[in-house]
C-alpha cells in the first residue's frame, strides 16, 4: 500500500459526470484536484449507448460523453487515481481517505459516487449473471444477436435497452411489474413502434430456468399471479440503482434508501464533506442534474476552503 502524502484541496470521490464536473470546476478555481474512481473513469454513463437530452449534444453515446469530460478534466490538471475508497477520517487540517492501494489526504471531500444496478434478488441470480442474466444492454446486448431477450423494467434505461436491443435481437419482451410503462413517454411511442418488441405489465419475475445457462424466466402475472413461461436467452435487468454510501455512514447521514442527504447546495452534515450526483437525496436523476451537482459541489468546496 502507497502512502499519497501530498494534500489536495480537494478530493473527489468518483468520476462519473458528477464527479468529473467538480473537479473540473474547482480546478478552473485554482483548487488541488484528485479523482479516486474504482471500476471505470466516467462511471455507469459509460454504458449509456446514447444520450439524446443534453443540452447541445443531438446525439452522443455515454462512453463519448464520458471520453470528454475526462479529457477535459484532465487537461485542466485534475490527477486521477484507480482505487477503492473504503473508509475516511478527521485530520487536523482535513480528512484522510483510506483505499485499499494507497492514502489520500484532502483538505475536503466531495462524494460522487453514484449508484450500482439493483438486482432482482430471486434465487441463482449471482449464478447466472454473465451467462444469460445481464445488467448493461450495450456491453452485453452484442452476445445476444438474433435471440430472443428480455428486459425488465419500464422506466427511461429499460426502454431505451429494448429499443438498442430490438436492433440486435430476434425477439425483446418487457417485463414491468408496474400496471404501465413509466418512462418518458416519447421512449414509450418508440417503443410500441417496434414490431419485434412485446411489452408485459403488472408481471413480476419468480424463477430463472437454466443450469449453466438462462434457458428462460418464469413470471407471475396480475393479481392473481398466474405463472408463464418466457423462453428466453437472455435477461437485462433494468429496474434502478442502488447508493453505495455505506462506507461515508459515519460522516454523512443517509435516508432509509442510503442515499445521502443533501439538497441543491450539495452540503453534508460534515463541514467539509460535500456530495454530488446520484448518490444523493433528489428528485431527478439524469446525466444534466449530475452535472448540475458536480458545479454546486466545487463551488461549495471552494468556498468552505476560502472562508
Amino acid at each position: 500500500m502507497r502512502d499519497m502524502a501530498e494534500w489536495y484541496d480537494i478530493a473527489v470521490v468518483g468520476s462519473g459526470p458528477a464527479g468529473l464536473t467538480a473537479a473540473l470546476y474547482a480546478r478552473r478555481a485554482g483548487k488541488s484536484v484528485v479523482v479516486i474512481e474504482k471500476e471505470n473513469f466516467g462511471g455507469q454513463i459509460t454504458f449509456s449507448p446514447k444520450i439524446e437530452n443534453y443540452p447541445t449534444a443531438m446525439e452522443i453515446s455515454g462512453s463519448e460523453f464520458a471520453e470528454k469530460l475526462m479529457t477535459q478534466a484532465e487537461a485542466h490538471g485534475t490527477v486521477l487515481e484507480m482505487d477503492n475508497i473504503t473508509a475516511i477520517e478527521k485530520q487536523e487540517d482535513g480528512f484522510s481517505l483510506t483505499g485499499e492501494y494507497g492514502t489520500y489526504y484532502a483538505k475536503s471531500v466531495i462524494l460522487a459516487t453514484g449508484s450500482k444496478h439493483r438486482t432482482l434478488g430471486i434465487a441463482h441470480e449471482a449464478d447466472l449473471t454473465g451467462h444469460g442474466v445481464c445488467y448493461c444492454a450495450v456491453c452485453d446486448g452484442a452476445f445476444f444477436r438474433d435471440r430472443n431477450v428480455a428486459v425488465i423494467g419500464g422506466g427511461n434505461t429499460a426502454l431505451q435497452d429494448a429499443v438498442f436491443l430490438s436492433e440486435i435481437c430476434t425477439s425483446v419482451t418487457i417485463v414491468q411489474n408496474l400496471p404501465e410503462l413509466t418512462g418518458d413517454p416519447v421512449l414509450q411511442e418508440k417503443v410500441k413502434k417496434l414490431e419485434n418488441v412485446a411489452v408485459i405489465c403488472d408481471a413480476s419475475v419468480d424463477a430463472l430456468l437454466g443450469e449453466e445457462r438462462l434457458e428462460g424466466i418464469r413470471i407471475l402475472r396480475g393479481t392473481e399471479k398466474t405463472p408463464e413461461i418466457l423462453a428466453v436467452e437472455g435477461m437485462f435487468v433494468a429496474i434502478g440503482q442502488q447508493p453505495e454510501n455505506d462506507a461515508f455512514s459515519a460522516w454523512t447521514a443517509l435516508d432509509p434508501n442510503g442515499y445521502i442527504i443533501a439538497d441543491e447546495r450539495c452540503m453534508t452534515d460534515t463541514a467539509g464533506i460535500f456530495t454530488a450526483g446520484d448518490c444523493r437525496t433528489k428528485a431527478v436523476r439524469q446525466v444534466v442534474t449530475a452535472v448540475a451537482d458536480g458545479a454546486s459541489a466545487a463551488l461549495a468546496a471552494c468556498r468552505y476552503l476560502d472562508r
